[in-house]
């Protein structure tokens, strides 16, 4: 997927669409993990509304904490490991997006003492 030490280095072009691609990525994970978070509350909070569960799991996303509180212990427990899952991606992601800027970095550095040596 990335080019290796003795690659030279791809144009700003194509480091631009493989960062977009990365940014691609890391927002469908996110969308997919929001909705899985507001479908599954959805199915055990059966009397809560759909707005009010959207804006309950983007906010336990975002770090902020639920806005509502469960009713049931159900769902206290699915927000307990809805907040350990969405700990995860957040990480995942934040290493999705990085990931080609810190190679793109480390590649220019490489390429530095290749020069270096010749």
């Amino acid at each position: 997927m990335y080019e290796s030490r003795g690659e030279e280095l791809i144009s700003r072009k194509r480091f631009a669409m493989r960062l977009l691609k990365h940014v691609l990525v890391a927002l469908a994970l996110v969308i997919f993990s929001l909705l899985l978070g507001i479908l599954g509350y959805l199915w055990i909070e059966a009397d809560a509304h759909w707005h009010d569960v959207t804006l309950n799991m983007a906010m336990i996303a975002s770090g902020i904490g639920p806005i509502m509180l469960p009713q049931t212990v159900k769902g206290k427990i699915f927000l307990a490991v809805y907040g350990a899952y969405i700990s995860v991606v957040f990480a995942a992601v934040l290493g999705v997006v990085v990931a080609p800027i810190l190679h793109r970095v480390l590649h220019v550095f490489h390429l530095d003492d290749d020069d270096s040596k010749a």
